[in-house]
């Protein structure tokens, strides 16, 4: 078995209304500072033990899609970090 360690940067989809974006842009435009569609997102990282890099991918895509996100309202995108032997 092998380990893979995987990051999965988590996003509100466009359009759907980021309170915590709209707060921090609005404290940054207090201090004079140009800035514009501030959005937050949420870095999870996870490893996962698997025979093989495609079996880590699809189990990881699973985990993402139905424990980790709300596919209504959000993106994610999926990153390997790193895949090592196990112990």
């Amino acid at each position: 078995m092998r380990s893979f360690l995987f990051e999965a940067l988590i996003t509100l989809k466009d359009g759907i209304l980021d309170p915590q974006g709209i707060a921090t842009q609005k404290v940054l435009k207090r201090l004079n500072y140009s800035v514009y569609n501030v959005r937050f997102g949420k870095l999870v990282t996870f490893e996962v033990s698997a025979e093989d890099l495609e079996t880590a991918k699809k189990v990881a895509k699973e985990i993402t899609y139905r424990v980790l996100i709300n596919p209504v309202l959000e993106n994610y995108e999926l990153k390997l970090v790193r895949e090592s032997e196990n112990g």
